[in-house]
């Protein structure tokens, strides 16, 4: 494991800082944002760049074309998304756009960019460059991409996950999938495990997710298909993308645990058209598999 360094840290809190920034203070982010000249604007996230330098260039690894790749990618988001078409029905720029940043980080494309184990910080550059194309620059309506977590969106998204919980046994436990582990410690020391667990999957995974398969791809899909197509489209494509997890070849258990899982994700969502409910299900069935049921 590589020696956490200044760089390293300096490096995560770029990153962070406008990730945390849209999620808690949009309003304030996307009024600074839009008073610059355009060309700045569409610039601009060039400068997440400087997260690849900072983790590279000390543990010598930095690549020139990979340098290229991390500060023309996420301005290239942000070109796409001020000249695509306002009308959401024609949304062919914004799904191919969504389709590149999706299978680079399911697909693993650039994770041989970043030294070993520290591949979360490609996840949460071409996260950010995402956000700020189509959340900050050019945002998708209806996203929800909002963190101020209310009382609404935790009942939701714990609704969902009760609704989903006896499938995920049933399904899992009856696969072979999911195995139930033997509870070896305390109350307090499960406690504080899920409690890690949780906070951990809801920032660096159930959001970035949620953000990608809900608030941008269902949305989009709904202004073509309707409601209850895309919900369906989209917790398909949603297990289809966990096929080459935990295990070498197609994965079908995976997915199909994962397509029911996306089904309730999406349904939470859509209530309020809010990610943050979503992310509280995804968070809270991912806590619960890592601890007691893998």
């Amino acid at each position: 494991m590589p020696v956490l360094n200044p760089y390293l840290i300096a490096a995560a809190l770029l990153l962070l800082a406008p990730y945390l920034t849209a999620a808690f203070f949009p309003a304030r982010l996307m009024g600074s944002v839009r008073r610059l000249p355009v060309w700045v604007q569409i610039s601009a996230p060039a400068l997440l760049v400087l997260a690849y330098l900072l983790v590279t260039i000390p543990l010598g690894d930095f690549s020139p074309a990979w340098c290229a790749l991390y500060a023309g990618l996420p301005v290239a988001l942000a070109t796409t998304a001020r000249l695509a078409p306002h009308d959401y029905r024609r949304f062919y720029p914004f799904l191919i756009a969504l389709l590149v940043l999706g299978l680079s980080v399911d697909l693993r494309w650039f994770e041989r960019a970043w030294p070993p184990h520290l591949s979360i910080f490609n996840k949460v550059l071409l996260l950010d460059g995402g956000i700020y194309a189509f959340f900050i620059l050019r945002p998708l309506e209806g996203t929800g991409f909002d963190l101020r977590l209310r009382g609404r969106d935790l009942a939701t998204g714990l609704r969902e996950f009760l609704f989903y919980l006896p499938i995920a046994l049933l399904l899992g436990l009856g696969t072979g999938f999911l195995h139930l582990h033997a509870f070896t410690g305390s109350i307090a020391h499960y406690a504080l495990g899920f409690a890690e667990a949780w906070i951990f999957t809801f920032f660096f995974i159930a959001v970035p997710e949620e953000l990608f398969f809900r608030g941008w791809l269902q949305n989009l899909l709904e202004t073509r298909m309707g409601r209850n197509v895309a919900l369906v489209a989209t917790s398909i494509l949603f297990g289809l993308a966990h096929f080459n997890k935990r295990a070498v070849h197609f994965n079908w258990r995976y997915v199909l645990l994962a397509s029911f899982a996306g089904y309730f994700y999406g349904r939470a969502w859509r209530r309020d058209r809010r990610v943050g409910a979503s992310a509280v299900t995804h968070a809270t069935v991912d806590s619960l598999w890592s601890l007691f049921l893998r």
